[in-house]
């Protein structure tokens, strides 16, 4: 027989872009919120750049508002998605359960480490039956006025699991755009890039590995041996 095993001692998961696809959720929210501002939104095709920043910094960067604009912005989304539900108009990316689960099942710890406030987190990773399988589920304050960068999450995860007694000597980041890289790197962590989510060519610099698809993702996270003595 065979088991798997882990070149990492922990796994770390962005959430938005990585395991899930909020697209079809947060991309009106952030729409309606705008109009309601009486501020004009950006097309389709823009909206997407939205995913993976804080929500608070892209309603300053991209929406153009002022920090304070950028607050209340934030606070009136957060009550569109409560009202909506935070697991409602979100799918999992085709594999990722089942990988997180083999990865579970090996043995190695996992946690999150997402910008999305950690009460949403939480939500979807328990509608889709994941939650049991993560030592940590990591994510940014639900303040509206709170900028929890990747890097401070990142932080926050890595606290989490070694107070849960885990070995955080190698871990490894899996997330999709360059926030997930700038922010691993402040804290010595090797992200591996996975191209299905919301990045663009080029934010994938610094990453140690580049995935399509979760086929490729798989053998860079476990690998089988032999129980055979």
């Amino acid at each position: 027989m065979a088991s798997e095993i882990s070149p990492w001692s922990c796994i770390l998961w962005d959430v938005d872009g990585t395991v899930a696809d909020a697209s079809a959720g947060i991309l009106p929210r952030i729409t309606q919120v705008l109009t309601d501002l009486g501020r004009t939104p950006p097309g389709p095709d823009e909206l997407s750049a939205w995913i993976g920043p804080p929500m608070l910094e892209s309603f300053q960067v991209r929406g153009m508002l002022s920090p304070e604009e950028a607050v209340d912005a934030v606070a009136r989304y957060r009550e569109l998605a409560a009202r909506e539900g935070y697991a409602e108009s979100v799918a999992l990316y085709p594999g990722v359960a089942d990988l997180i689960h083999a990865v579970n099942a090996a043995g190695v710890p996992q946690a999150t480490a997402s910008t999305k406030p950690e009460n949403q987190v939480i939500a979807i990773l328990e509608h889709y039956g994941l939650a049991g399988c993560f030592t940590s589920i990591t994510g940014a304050s639900s303040d509206a006025d709170s900028l929890d960068t990747k890097a401070t999450v990142l932080a926050k995860a890595l606290e989490r699991l070694k107070e849960a007694g885990v070995d955080t000597s190698h871990p490894v980041l899996i997330g999709d755009r360059h926030h997930d890289v700038d922010g691993a790197t402040e804290h010595g962590l090797p992200v591996i890039f996975v191209r299905w989510g919301f990045g663009t060519p080029g934010e994938e610099e610094g990453a140690i590995a580049v995935v399509d698809d979760i086929d490729q993702l798989r053998p860079l996270l476990l690998s089988e041996q032999s129980d055979a003595a």
